[in-house]
């Protein structure tokens, strides 16, 4: 599984990348065309299977782009699942820790033939 992380920055209309641990660069006029370029470079340098990105903007003319090749199908928590079911720690009176009541559910009733004034069958 490879992971390339790469900071991008925007200067006199063109957007640069360069990889954060790495010699990965790559320049474009939109960011859409240079995370393109970023994928293809990332996949050309490690091809072992699926690719995932995220692109998270920090100011107007900067940005992160993260390229993830390989790795497991599913979500995109690496922590897993069980991360999610680690025990809080209870003290004191513990009523924030505690969960919120389940929600009632209404059963819907189905009309039947009767409820129309008539049968089907009839």
């Amino acid at each position: 599984m490879g992971v390339f992380t790469f900071v991008l920055k925007e200067s006199g209309g063109d957007w640069t990348a360069k990889q954060l641990n790495g010699d990965l660069e790559a320049s474009a006029e939109t960011t859409y065309e240079l995370q393109r370029k970023l994928v293809q470079a990332a996949y050309a340098s490690d091809s072992s299977g699926g690719v995932q990105s995220s692109f998270s903007p920090i100011t107007a003319h900067s940005a992160v782009f993260q390229v993830i090749i390989g790795g497991g199908s599913g979500g995109g928590f690496i922590g897993g699942v069980g991360a999610a079911a680690a025990p809080v720690a209870s003290g004191g009176s513990g009523s924030a820790s505690e969960a919120p009541p389940a929600e009632e559910k209404k059963e819907e009733k189905e009309e039947s033939d009767d409820d129309m004034g008539f049968s089907l069958f009839d």
